[in-house]
């Protein structure tokens, strides 16, 4: 789902990096900047020894209003590239300078920041600026440590075999992955994957929740196929320009190729996937399906929510949460009008909110959110005959718990269904304090083993 601005890259959480930052990437062709500063040539040879000294990674935690955001710097003798892992930023160019008392000082135009500190001993201790914001930062030598020990290691107990299939010119690669004696009665399951491109295994910040799932599910007898997003490994692809709608027909053709193995086949749809479980649903496609922080509520109301659990768990008020809101749900409604960003006024946002409001806003441009505001679910739950089983986090920020539920259990009027709220998990199904989007990485647990074990245990009954 769609998601609110952040420090740094103001960027989709499902998406490695705005449009913005890919064309400024792009510009500058990865280059890396040199030391233009010229120094005093008895002093050349300190200044010298500092840059030699921090050549390579070095990492450290900002302390963003109480949660860590990790930041990389890959320092070489040409400059050096920023890494934010939390926000799936890698590679942002940047100019480093030595000064004549040893100062670093790193100056990342693309956005807006600068970092300036000084070599005590193993640690680099400074200073992160971005706008008015000021924030200490130590780095240590070396890039963080990521551990993700529930992402399957081999060996396995369980086949698994890559398949392709095709769908609107599009050649799809994928992982059956069957249980020891599978046949045509085994159960199987297609995962669909969330909002932004990404593979088989909905791979974000090293956690691998696709894998993780399939292989609960095998060891439990359940078979599975999980698949690349349409363009994935293509880098001329413009993901942007497609829609929900798209995304539907490529898990429709997958649903095509399972048939033909299987005698019972349904959906473990995520975040937008677990929409697309409930549409293809609604038309007689699936023989039971598992929302997990599947949409239910309208694109407009669901975006509108977003930004109003940003705010409050950013501390605002009630009354600046809705003062901010009031006008962007009207730029949602004009934009699914038809009107253009630039047509868009901001004359009723406070001023203080207003650099935030025209950078969000700018998303409104894409085909894929013009159509997103006009999905509605709710209306489609009535039609769906099959089982189902939908999931929702009570920390989840992006799909709101309590909005969603209360949708799924006064639509699903038709078909058995279990509707279940999961306590203190986010909208990855983690264990979380906050379940802000900066936290996804800095937590190892990929999923929380009762959510794998609700999914098991529900389709082995059904």
């Amino acid at each position: 789902m769609t998601n609110g601005n952040i420090i740094l890259c103001g960027k989709d959480v499902k998406h490695r990096m705005t449009s913005a930052t890919k064309n400024a990437l792009k510009r500058t062709g990865m280059k890396h900047y040199r030391i233009t500063k010229t120094i005093a040539a008895a002093l050349l040879s300190l200044a010298c020894s500092t840059a030699c000294a921090q050549q390579g990674a070095w990492s450290g935690d900002l302390d963003v209003m109480g949660t860590k955001l990790p930041l990389v710097f890959n320092f070489s003798a040409d400059g050096c590239t920023l890494d934010s892992p939390a926000q799936g930023a890698k590679d942002i160019p940047a100019q480093k300078s030595v000064a004549e008392d040893g100062t670093i000082k790193v100056t990342v135009a693309m956005i807006g920041a600068t970092f300036e500190g000084k070599m005590e001993g193993d640690c680099i201790n400074g200073t992160f600026a971005q706008g008015a914001l000021q924030l200490p930062l130590t780095l240590k030598r070396g890039a963080q440590e990521v551990r993700r020990p529930q992402t399957p290691v081999a060996p396995f107990p369980y086949k698994q075999e890559e398949v392709s299939f095709e769908n609107a010119g599009f050649r799809f690669g994928g992982t059956l992955c069957t249980p020891a004696n599978c046949t045509n009665d085994t159960p199987v399951v297609l995962l669909v994957t969330g909002s932004g491109q990404q593979n088989r295994d909905e791979e974000l910040f090293g956690h691998r929740p696709f894998a993780v799932i399939a292989d609960a599910l095998a060891r439990n007898g359940i078979a599975s196929l999980r698949y690349d997003d349409r363009g994935w490994g293509d880098k001329s692809t413009d993901f942007s320009r497609f829609t929900t709608d798209d995304f539907k027909q490529d898990a429709m053709a997958a649903l095509q190729l399972l048939r033909q193995r299987f005698r019972r086949v349904g959906i473990v749809g995520h975040s937008e996937g677990g929409t697309i479980a409930l549409m293809l649903a609604a038309e007689g496609k699936a023989d039971f399906i598992v929302s997990l922080a599947g949409m239910a509520a309208s694109g407009r109301e669901t975006l509108l929510q977003q930004n109003r659990l940003v705010l409050q768990e950013a501390g605002m008020t009630p009354d600046v949460v809705e003062t901010y809101c009031k006008p962007i749900a009207k730029a949602l409604d004009a934009l699914a009008e038809g009107k253009a960003v630039e047509e868009i006024s901001d004359a009723d946002v406070p001023a203080e909110m207003k650099p935030v409001f025209r950078k969000t806003l700018q998303q409104g441009n894409s085909p894929y959110l013009r159509h997103f505001l006009t999905l509605n679910p709710a209306a489609l739950l009535p039609k769906i005959k099959c089982p189902v089983l939908a999931l929702n986090g009570t920390k989840d920020m992006q799909v709101d718990c309590t909005q969603n539920l209360t949708t799924l259990e006064k639509g699903l009027s038709n078909c058995r269904h279990d509707i279940k709220k999961v306590e203190g998990v986010n909208h990855l199904f983690q264990h979380c304090k906050t379940g802000i989007v900066m936290e996804y990485q800095q937590i190892e647990e990929t999923m929380a083993p009762e959510v794998l074990e609700i999914i098991t245990e529900w389709i082995k009954k059904v």
